[in-house]
């Protein structure tokens, strides 16, 4: 073999060797996470008990598909407390690994579940942090509520090795923060920068491209979840603002259609109100077979309450559907609240249009008794009998104070004057009121 030749076989083993340890290097294969399966779920919109459910079945569906990574992308204001503590549990009990994506907001619920992910990168516009308790009519919670909530941002931050003090500023307003611009009195929110630098964030990225790539998954398979039709309708039912008004059309519905001939509109509005009220909580899981048993019960009662009298049954029918509707419920406070409202608006609507119908239409013109014994429908009351005063007759029956007396062969239903009177005593008529003839004994 020639000089020439020798070398040039030397050139080509080491080339095709390392063209192989490139091409089989982990670390190429780790950039890239060929083979690997990457899951993207949006939360989005407020936190309630429907975007929870949303995630318990999107996160299991990524379970079942075999996903390497989950990737939360996050664009929230916030919203429910406890629905925010469900789905930071839910995030806990994943064995896949988590990233929270912030490609918006997460303040308030959404910064707490971002810190129960494993790691969180953030949009170079994002914001993380002011996570107060706030009521539903904006007002601060109570210390005992506070309390517990920033003991959970606490818990959530420790969880997952980052320095708890940041989370806690986010729900306490007494920690001062003042070079990350939240002195006392104020809760902090965390720039992607100041995020980064206080290990809240491992990174910043401009977009789902650059996640990707710093999570070393660029030639990974991506699946997006969706929420379905129910569960959009759910996220919107479970809504605490849509709540009241819901049930306020259902009721509003129904008081106007018991003023309406047939079933009509009304009616149907508030049947659908009612329906999308039970159909959005079942979706969200807060809803069971209990409450819907419940509910056509109390309807059938109410129903029947206008072919049976007495009122017991339509007592019991309206207990029976307000019964399913705190089963229906996800807080008693609130559900408390909203039926509340839609009890007020019920009276306004009957007041008023009792005020300007009155009971002459829909049900009532069916159910009320309007027959009149009237003189000129040839019925003829009790008349005075003046003439009968000063005439006497005897006791038939003992008088006590009421009886009979016989007058000139008449008997005549008569009462004493207020003693008792024995038979066969005379008596003489004194009075006369109607069909009311008062009568004296005669000694």
């Amino acid at each position: 073999m020639s000089k020439y030749t020798k070398y040039s076989a030397i050139c080509l083993i080491f080339f095709l060797f390392f063209s192989f340890m490139i091409e089989f290097s982990p670390e190429k294969g780790q950039a890239e996470g060929e083979g690997k399966l990457v899951y993207i779920i949006p939360i989005e919109k407020e936190v309630e008990r429907g975007l929870e459910a949303f995630l318990k079945r999107s996160t299991n569906e990524a379970i079942e598909a075999g996903a390497n990574h989950i990737i939360f992308e996050i664009d929230t204001p916030g919203g429910r407390v406890d629905s925010a503590g469900q789905i930071g549990k839910l995030l806990q009990s994943l064995d896949v690994p988590t990233t929270a994506y912030i490609v918006n907001e997460a303040l308030s619920a959404g910064s707490y579940i971002a810190l129960n992910s494993d790691t969180i990168y953030m949009n170079p516009s994002a914001t993380m942090g002011a996570s107060g308790v706030i009521t539903g009519d904006g007002n601060a919670a109570d210390q005992k509520a506070q309390s517990a909530w920033i003991a959970a941002m606490k818990s959530a931050a420790e969880s997952k090795g980052r320095d708890p003090k940041y989370a806690i500023a986010m729900a306490d307003p007494k920690v001062d923060l003042p070079e990350l611009g939240a002195p006392e009195g104020s809760f902090l929110t965390l720039t992607p920068a100041d995020a980064v630098e206080v290990g809240y964030a491992e990174g910043i990225v401009q977009n789902r491209v650059e996640l990707l790539h710093d999570l070393n998954l660029s030639g990974a398979t991506i699946e997006e979840a969706e929420t379905t039709f129910a569960e959009e309708i759910a996220r919107f039912v479970t809504n605490p603002l849509v709540i009241p008004i819901l049930l306020s059309v259902a009721s509003l519905g129904l008081i106007v259609e018991l003023y309406s001939p047939g079933f009509g509109i009304p009616g149907t509005m508030g049947l659908i109100a009612l329906l999308l009220f039970f159909y959005g909580h079942i979706i969200a899981g807060l809803a069971g077979m209990e409450a819907i048993v419940l509910l056509v019960l109390g309807i059938l009662l109410i129903i029947l309450e206008f072919f049976v009298p007495g009122g017991i049954l339509g007592l019991i029918g309206a207990g029976a559907v307000i019964g399913s509707l705190f089963l229906a419920g996800y807080d008693i406070g609130h559900m408390t609240l909203s039926i509340s409202i839609a009890f007020i608006v019920a009276i306004i609507a009957f007041i008023i249009l009792f005020k300007w119908v009155g009971l002459e239409r829909g049900i009532f013109k069916k159910i009320i008794l309007r027959d009149r014994t009237t003189t000129e429908l040839g019925y003829v009351s009790a008349s005075d009998r003046p003439e009968l005063i000063g005439q006497e007759g005897i006791t038939v029956t003992p008088l006590r104070p009421s009886g009979t007396a016989l007058f000139d062969e008449e008997r005549i239903d008569v009462v004493s004057e207020g003693g008792f009177v024995e038979k066969d005593k005379h008596v003489m008529i004194v009075q006369v009121e109607g069909i009311k003839v008062v009568v004296r004994e005669l000694n």
